[in-house]
């Protein structure tokens, strides 16, 4: 059996990595030149954490794991306003958490991939047809690849998406902010937050910022917004955006790199009625995009990615059709439970007021509270997922 895979992210490699383990031919098309170096720091637990236990992946990325030992919110002065202990939270989910960034993700999987995996790089989806039980996929430079399952999981702007079902503006949920990420060299200030996790504690605007290996700082922007629309020059508008939120920050700005080095997109969610067509699949963020005030976006990635190779490799009767039918009744109601609790936190991720960081630090220190912490993990994490570990 033979799987085109577009798309070269976390998904995306997952699901190559174990089709080709359960014997299928895989090739992974990327229209980046070459792996991506963009991503926030995240945290990663849920799904994805039982999965890349069971499938063999942990120990690559905890290896690459930070040791970060707080989050400390800070105003326009440089104030420190809150503060949480990570150990509290780690502790209180058995653990089973750890911090690193999302192109060390990517790397971990690409690591351990088969030999057998053929990922082509520079190489966009053009198109694809069906042709009885096969299916043509279109490159944008003409080359026509047949397969017997096209699984698109290239990301919330999935081309491979609009391909199948049209016009993104059906799919898309705006979430009423924009974000942006970007990383830069400065010693005095990775040496600053090297073991810690800074953000602004700011109304309608926030930035985080964190110092990753070899003297660098990385830093995210979350903003509202009233459309979905970007601007037509992304560099001004979050050099405008967040100049005054305090020294270190005005610090990060005062070294943004050119637009082609930034990362920066609408926050928003991907809803579909159905996740397949035939032979063509979708994955990851391209049919499941929970966004950032979700969080977990690569772990499900990862559940996602695992499951459906899983589906596909066991067959069964019913073949192809089947197990993608399969691969979406286990993994749909864990996205949507995500997916809520986005749309829940829309309105309260930045505060509004004063009122509002009033009550974000009276949050952060009840965290203190023998319990307390072990509850709001807890409610974090979400329901149990022993499904994942078996």
């Amino acid at each position: 059996m033979r799987a085109l895979v577009v798309g070269a992210g976390i998904a995306g490699l997952t699901v190559a990595d174990q089709l080709a383990r359960g014997g299928w031919d895989v090739t992974v098309a990327e229209r980046s030149p070459s792996p991506r170096g963009q991503g926030y720091m995240i945290d990663f637990f849920g799904p994805g954490f039982d999965t890349a236990e069971r499938i063999g992946l942990l120990l690559r990325l905890r290896e690459r794991a930070y040791d970060i030992g707080a989050v400390s919110w800070i105003d326009e002065s440089g104030r420190t306003r809150a503060r949480l202990d990570y150990d509290k939270l780690r502790r209180a989910v058995d653990g089973r958490l750890f911090s690193l960034l999302r192109p060390d993700v990517e790397e971990a999987i690409r690591e351990g991939l088969p030999a057998s995996v053929d990922i082509r790089y520079a190489s966009a989806f053009a198109g694809f047809r069906e042709d009885g039980e096969r299916v043509i996929a279109r490159l944008d430079d003409g080359t026509e690849l047949s397969c017997d399952v096209l699984i698109g999981a290239d990301g919330i702007h999935s081309r491979v998406r609009h391909a199948l079902f049209g016009d993104d503006g059906d799919h898309l949920v705006h979430l009423g902010y924009h974000t942006c990420a970007y990383t830069v060299v400065d010693r005095p200030l990775h040496e600053r937050w090297a073991s810690s996790f800074a953000m602004t504690d700011t109304l309608e605007k926030s930035v985080g910022m964190y110092g990753p290996r070899g003297d660098r700082v990385a830093m995210f922007g979350v903003h509202r917004v009233s459309t979905p629309a970007l601007p037509a020059d992304p560099r001004a508008d979050l050099l405008h955006r967040y100049a005054g939120l305090g020294p270190d920050v005005d610090a990060v700005l005062a070294r943004c790199p050119d637009a082609d080095e930034i990362y920066y997109d609408q926050v928003a969610q991907v809803v579909l009625p159905a996740w397949s067509r035939g032979r063509v699949v979708l994955v990851g963020d391209a049919c499941g995009a929970v966004s950032l005030l979700a969080g977990q976006g690569a772990s499900l990635a990862i559940a996602g990615g695992a499951e459906l190779a899983r589906a596909l490799v066991a067959g069964g009767e019913r073949g192809v059709a089947g197990a993608i039918d399969d691969y979406e009744r286990m993994m749909r109601p864990v996205v949507e439970e995500k997916q809520a609790a986005g749309r829940r936190a829309a309105n309260s991720f930045v505060p509004r007021s004063r009122f509002g960081l009033w009550v974000r630090r009276l949050s952060l220190r009840l965290l203190v509270v023998p319990g307390v912490d072990r509850l709001v993990a807890r409610n974090l994490i979400g329901k149990a997922s022993e499904a994942f570990r078996s």
